[in-house]
């Protein structure tokens, strides 16, 4: 997983520097060694993880720029008095990671944004601690806890400019698990496959849960017949206090 082959997955269109470089290709072999005692991921072929899961992750960028750039100058990054440090002051979190796509290889090439990295597996929370650390990542939280339960704490409900999920349920289901967390104004990015009917199905689950849909993009992977959709739903009102609910009734009975 060398710098040619990182080039060949057409990375290089995003303006990849020497450092994010070597960042992605540690993290490609870190996850492949992982890989090997616990099941983070069923993509392991140099090629597939570059392609599946870092080109995958970065077609969010556009969307995370243009959002980026809706926050005032002066709000976006603050200064800590003690430290002299910056702390970000626009934060994605990324629900379901898993092995931490899309979040990591987003935070690699925008390392000024802060990543909260939500993930109900133990196993999984570790690995992406290991990998902030061993990355010298700046700004990031990896949180063993349920969406679920995430949306309901004061600490991350309505804190969020932004957060997105990767496929790891249906639309409605998703936009309960990450519409909680975003604040007013921010945005909630669905990474999907081929949608079918799950957008006239999540409309009316987006609206009670304080969203308007935006936007619809769909695309192909780079030298893959995989197709892509990226849904963004802007907030526009506070979620109820009713959602998200109780563990577990999002995916077993999802609004309607």
């Amino acid at each position: 997983m060398g710098e040619s082959f990182i080039k060949k997955g057409y990375l290089e269109e995003y303006g990849i520097d020497n450092k994010q470089l070597e960042q992605l290709i540690s993290y490609g072999y870190k996850l492949v060694e992982a890989n090997k005692v616990m099941n983070l991921t069923g993509i392991t072929e140099p090629e597939d993880i570059v392609i599946k899961h870092f080109v995958d992750s970065l077609t969010l960028l556009p969307y995370l720029d243009r959002a980026y750039k809706k926050v005032p100058r002066d709000h976006a990054v603050d200064e800590d008095a003690e430290s002299g440090s910056d702390i970000p002051r626009f934060t994605l979190a990324d629900v379901g990671t898993g092995a931490g796509f899309p979040g990591l290889p987003l935070k690699i090439m925008r390392p000024h944004i802060g990543l909260v990295l939500i993930d109900s597996l133990k196993k999984r929370v570790n690995f992406l601690s290991e990998v902030v650390q061993m990355l010298n990542l700046e700004g990031v939280r990896c949180l063993h806890i349920r969406a679920e339960e995430a949306g309901r704490q004061a600490t991350l409900r309505d804190q969020m400019d932004a957060a997105t999920a990767r496929a790891v349920a249906p639309l409605d289901v998703l936009a309960e698990y990450c519409l909680p967390l975003v604040k007013r104004g921010g945005y909630f990015w669905a990474m999907k496959g081929v949608l079918d009917e799950e957008i006239k199905e999540a409309k009316s689950a987006i609206k009670r849960l304080g969203g308007q849909l935006e936007r619809t993009d769909e695309f192909f992977l780079p030298q893959t017949d995989i197709k892509r959709t990226v849904v963004s739903v802007r907030k526009i009102k506070t979620t109820p206090e009713a959602f998200p609910r109780a563990n577990g009734v999002p995916k077993k009975r999802p609004l309607k």
